[in-house]
């Protein structure tokens, strides 16, 4: 049996208040998806990998809400990236900024664009850093939440999400926040098991999403150091989630998702994986060059995703690619692969 029509039993807890809008996956299904990942989940991105591992739901970069120009609160490029689907696959738009009326109004800026389903970046680590306490910075101020999670949810028609993590210095700051989500009509988490001042230190501890599912009614999907399909296949199992959201993992290994779907080895040898790291960058590359702009633009934006792949018995080549200071040297060494 798939992951895909995989029956996962979960205990729950208290029933939203609002019914919830459709979720952006199939009923029944245990949702693979791609997450947002700031200069790593671009349009060609995301082309390659429904064209090559169909994720059931992909997300775009966080896009910035501008707290001043009211008439302005999301760049043109990151309008024109919006839609319902992309490919046939939903996406979800993401949404980093601050303030309740910003927030909304980006929100309705989003819709009229198209988008179906919207979610809100608390989840980011770097956005403690900044003077309007953005992504992850949001749980430095839980009363604000108070105001802002219901007047989201008052002008989405879609669905909305919230993408989070455990605290910001308390791992178990997210159960003071359910009650909010489900009586606000949130319609699924996310949730990435570490805390705000962790950033990527230590180990997501998937101990805490198992308590989040046991504790809401709401759908909750697991996200944070799944990088194999045993990872995946046990956290599903242990927490009872209702999907993944795969990142780094995804980004270093797009196969990732036909591993965990049991249409992939879950464990390729280095011959297997030599072969997709060549097969990607070759099929990234083109993509990349229609989309960005110049050689070092676009050498940049693929080294950014070599510095995902996490493979030691591939170390030497990753080390040259990693290391290429033009593209043509960059596909010289693709060349060896």
């Amino acid at each position: 049996m798939t992951i895909a029509t995989e029956d996962i039993t979960r205990q729950t807890g208290p029933v939203p208040m609002m019914p919830s809008a459709k979720l952006p996956w199939l009923p029944g299904a245990t949702p693979l998806m791609l997450a947002p990942m700031q200069g790593l989940t671009n349009r060609a991105l995301r082309a390659l990998f429904i064209a090559w591992v169909r994720p059931d739901v992909v997300c775009t970069e966080f896009m910035r809400v501008n707290p001043v120009a009211a008439k302005k609160r999301l760049s043109p490029g990151d309008l024109r990236d919006i839609s319902p689907s992309e490919g046939g696959v939903p996406l979800v738009v993401q949404l980093i900024g601050h303030g309740r009326e910003a927030l909304v109004s980006a929100a309705q800026s989003a819709q009229d664009a198209g988008a179906v389903h919207i979610n809100l970046n608390m989840g980011c680590p770097y956005g403690r850093m900044t003077s309007g306490l953005t992504g992850g910075g949001m749980l430095k101020r839980p009363e604000l939440l108070e105001e802002i999670i219901p007047a989201l949810r008052g002008v989405i028609t879609g669905t909305f999400s919230v993408k989070l993590r455990a605290g910001y210095d308390d791992p178990e700051q997210v159960f003071t926040l359910l009650p909010l989500f489900e009586r606000s009509g949130v319609d699924f988490l996310v949730l990435h098991p570490r805390t705000v001042r962790q950033a990527y230190d230590g180990l997501a501890d998937h101990g805490i999403t198992a308590e989040v599912v046991k504790r809401t009614g709401l759908p909750v999907i697991a996200n944070g150091d799944i990088r194999s399909a045993e990872v995946g296949l046990r956290v599903l199992k242990e927490t009872g989630a209702a999907g993944l959201m795969l990142g780094r993992g995804a980004i270093g290994e797009p196969m990732l998702f036909e591993r965990l779907r049991d249409r992939a080895a879950q464990e390729p040898d280095c011959r297997e994986r030599r072969a997709m790291l060549r097969r990607y960058l070759h099929d990234l590359l083109p993509r990349y060059r229609e989309l960005f702009c110049g050689d070092a633009q676009v050498l940049g934006k693929i080294k950014g995703v070599v510095a995902n792949v996490e493979d030691p018995e591939l170390d030497n080549i990753l080390k040259q690619l990693k290391r290429s200071k033009t593209l043509p040297a960059f596909q010289s060494v693709m060349g060896e692969l």
